[in-house]
């Protein structure tokens, strides 16, 4: 973060200072975890329902917090206030109103109901070439996550990249009058959160916020393919950017092919692209990161040639381990909808030279009424793809009832029977949503 006396962070956030704050000064990072702080760090301390973080401010200090930001007075130099979240959110939108005031950053913001960290990650490798660039850790894209990114902002910093998930309509929007994004990326609008949204058209409402936040000066990066997202370039006053397979956008992927691994040959714009990740899905979200590097002059060739570098996302995403055993291990266990276990079973299908392909499925969350449909029509879409589909959690069980093959009651019983029935030459999927835990399953593969 940029330096600030601690009067003066008190001043932005309208708290007051208790204890001895003269001469102390924030540098460090702002954190919300003491095991994160660091030299010069600004301890959020917040009260929830089971913890207390005014409790861990020891912790905190002896990692190098400097002070403290929360609702009473601390041992630290503390900023009291009476609503520690809102703070840090004004906090947040100062700290980016004076990089930005004084020249050179530009701020992405990025949203979609699938594939937002994936982009996010391949955008910031982008840009991260032209400039100094501070995105979003994994998917920490909420009301905590987005201000905490943008307090990572140095005075040297070119580029912010903002995920944004929404949980209901004017979400993006208070997510976006804290910061005002220059760019705004919109993915695609599917089902994941229709049962909070109650139906794709709300979700499009709400997605759509993004585009809306946008000034005369901004731009809309578009994908033409997903028609409700292609709809949303009437809801912008900035210029708009498209992208997608069709012949009039403006970043066009062609010549798709997968090698043995799944792994995305095309091309954007004429430039070549050799991805090292898993998954036809992921041309797509590399054709979003070059589309809207392109509007901060990046050529398409150099982000063809940085996108074609990536190696890794974010963790748990379309993880590709080849073990020791023989086997192929695909962890895509961070998260799940209707949408992204199709794409991960067609990236799954797509390996070529394996023996058998084994989908391992758990739980989908926050679908809704139609959470049973939409289980039951993933299995029946596995089934299609793959050898065999192993179903983990009675949350689950309409995943068995379309697709059939072996359903287990946990997570326990899912690693014993892939041991009993993995065997050097299969290739594995792990997916499910962050609750089901099947990272766990992963990492005893692993």
């Amino acid at each position: 973060m940029i330096a600030l006396p601690l009067e003066v962070v008190a001043e932005i956030v309208g708290g007051r200072v208790e204890g001895d704050g003269a001469g102390v000064v924030v540098d460090g990072p702002v954190v919300i975890d003491g095991r994160e702080a660091g030299p010069g760090s600004l301890f959020v301390a917040f009260v929830g329902e089971r913890t207390d973080g005014h409790e861990h401010v020891p912790q905190a200090a002896e990692q190098g917090a400097v002070a403290v930001l929360g609702t009473r007075a601390t041992g630290l130099p503390t900023v009291v206030v009476d609503d520690a979240q809102d703070a840090l959110q004004r906090l947040a939108a100062h700290v980016v109103a004076h990089v930005r005031a004084a020249g050179g950053l530009t701020v992405f913001a990025l949203t979609g109901s699938q594939g937002k960290t994936s982009t996010k990650d391949l955008l910031a490798a982008v840009l991260g070439q032209a400039g100094p660039t501070v995105a979003t850790h994994g998917s920490f894209n909420n009301e905590l996550g987005m201000p905490l990114t943008a307090l990572r902002v140095e005075p040297a910093t070119r580029y912010l990249v903002l995920e944004m998930g929404a949980r209901g309509i004017g979400h993006l929007t208070e997510l976006t009058d804290l910061v005002r994004p220059d760019v705004s990326l919109v993915l695609n609008v599917g089902t994941a959160h229709v049962g909070e949204f109650g139906s794709r058209d709300a979700i499009a409402q709400a997605k759509g916020e993004l585009v809306e936040a946008l000034d005369e000066t901004g731009t809309a990066v578009l994908n033409a393919d997903d028609e409700r997202v292609a709809a949303m370039a009437s809801r912008t006053r900035g210029r708009v950017v498209t992208f997608g397979t069709a012949e009039d956008v403006d970043v066009r992927l062609e010549g798709l092919e997968l090698d043995r691994l799944g792994r995305p040959r095309f091309t954007l714009g004429g430039a070549p692209v050799t991805l090292q990740l898993v998954g036809a899905h992921q041309a797509l979200n590399a054709a979003a990161a070059a589309a809207a590097a392109q509007v901060v002059g990046v050529p398409l060739a150099d982000a063809a040639r940085t996108l074609s570098a990536v190696t890794g996302l974010s963790k748990w995403r379309m993880e590709l381990h080849e073990l020791p055993s023989g086997v192929v291990l695909l962890n895509d266990s961070y998260n799940a909808n209707p949408e992204s276990v199709r794409a991960a079973l067609d990236a799954l299908a797509s390996l070529g030279g394996v023996r058998r392909r084994i989908a391992v499925l758990g739980e989908m969350r926050e679908l809704g009424a139609d959470s049973e449909a939409a289980h039951r029509s993933v299995g029946e879409y596995a089934a299609e793809r793959v050898d065999e589909l192993l179903v983990v959690g009675r949350a689950a069980a309409a995943v068995h009832a379309g697709g059939g093959g072996t359903l287990v009651d946990d997570n326990e019983a899912a690693v014993a029977w892939l041991r009993a029935h993995l065997r050097g030459g299969d290739a594995v999927l792990v997916k499910a949503s962050r609750g089901a835990r099947l990272d766990e399953v992963a990492a005893a593969l692993a």
